[in-house]
């Protein structure tokens, strides 16, 4: 096989489908990327959970294809200089790159042990701008369970009813859900899980320019089409919380908060905090202020947040991480912070109270 192309596009593609080839395999093909020369070039990495592979223009003077070690073959097309990098393989495997003065000469895997990435069998589909998919992504996805004590919480519930698409996240400690209406598009009523790296890879190949993401879903496998890139995982399989019981809908106080002031004052009582001084940050809503304090081994920290409303005085714990991933998540500078009881969940949510987004956070159990 022989072809040439651009030193940039082929550095991009190589950065895309390297997030899908394993990182360490007993399959040494698993850890590389296939190219593919026919009529343009296609290059793919899959490590049999997920697969991605994308297409960029490149003048092809032989057909053929290779497997190249993703890490080694990414470090030598990034450190080349710009320009037209000509890359050539031969019958015994060996690959031969070159940009500019740049010569490099090395073994690649025969494409016999990569295995094919799933077809979908489509069952449901939508259509969604990409910006929109991305947003909602970035807006949901820090609250994704990281254990799998729960596998169906490593991954995010997507929604689509009519033209409403909701995703909603949860860990057993906190949940976000965020729903957009999307008049102009087309979608299938369904619902599936996405697992955790795949909304990440998929979150970091969208773009903000105008284009749709095209999502196809199959029974047990589900792509996401992104310009000349697609996205194929297979589905979570398992039983999702059902959020709309869990979320509290009548509060006794709803306290409005400056976002900024709000995570700065957490992030200065947090200073002390760490993984071997693990401890909640106390928040007592007062009448115009939230008072915030943190007490540990290492000492203790205070500080107040102006706010309009009162919680009467109600002193609640709260992790400090997580109360300040959702303020950040929310892209509103105003927030209502709903609160009942020192027991109960806290929901946050926009200043203008619409159903766009909605993070709950559990208060941690405070000791005397």
């Amino acid at each position: 096989m022989k072809f040439t192309c651009d030193k940039y596009e082929l550095q991009q593609a190589v950065t895309i489908c390297s997030r899908a080839a394993a990182v360490k395999s007993p399959v040494p093909a698993l850890e590389g990327i296939l190219i593919t020369a026919g009529d343009n070039l296609r290059l793919t990495g899959y490590d049999l959970k997920e697969g991605i592979y994308t297409d960029i223009d490149a003048d092809v003077a032989e057909y053929g294809s290779i497997v190249v070690n993703a890490r080694l073959f990414g470090e030598m097309i990034r450190k080349m200089p710009d320009g037209t990098v000509s890359f050539s393989a031969d019958e015994k495997d060996n690959v031969f790159l070159k940009c500019g003065k740049n010569e490099y000469k090395f073994m690649g895997i025969s494409t016999q042990d990569y295995p094919e990435i799933p077809a979908i069998d489509r069952i449901n589909s939508m259509t969604v701008p990409m910006a929109i998919l991305k947003s909602m992504i970035n807006q949901t996805i820090f609250a994704v369970a990281t254990t799998d004590v729960r596998p169906v919480y490593t991954g995010a519930l997507f929604e689509a009813e009519e033209k409403h698409l909701t995703i909603v996240a949860v860990d057993g400690y906190r949940l976000a859900r965020r729903s957009e209406t999307l008049e102009n598009s087309k979608i299938d009523s369904c619902t599936f899980i996405v697992p955790a790296d795949c909304l990440s890879d998929i979150e970091r190949i969208c773009t903000d320019e105008e284009g749709d993401a095209d999502i196809c879903v199959g029974k047990k496998h589900i792509s996401f089409t992104l310009g000349n890139t697609v996205v194929v995982s297979r589905k979570l399989e398992g039983e999702f919380l059902n959020y709309r019981k869990s979320i509290p809908t009548e509060f006794a106080h709803m306290i409005l908060v400056n976002k900024s002031d709000f995570v700065n004052s957490i992030e200065r009582v947090g200073l002390i905090i760490s993984e071997k001084n693990n401890s909640p940050v106390r928040m007592t809503f007062n009448d115009g202020k939230i008072n915030l304090r943190c007490v540990n081994p290492v000492g203790n920290a205070e500080d107040e947040c102006p706010c309009e409303g009162s919680g009467d005085g109600m002193e609640i714990g709260f992790n400090n991480r997580y109360m300040t991933d959702a303020l950040k998540a929310s892209g509103e500078e105003k927030l209502y912070v709903c609160i009942n009881n020192p027991s109960s969940p806290c929901i946050i949510k926009a200043e203008d109270q619409t159903d766009k987004f909605t993070y709950m956070i559990l208060p941690v159990r405070l000791k005397a």
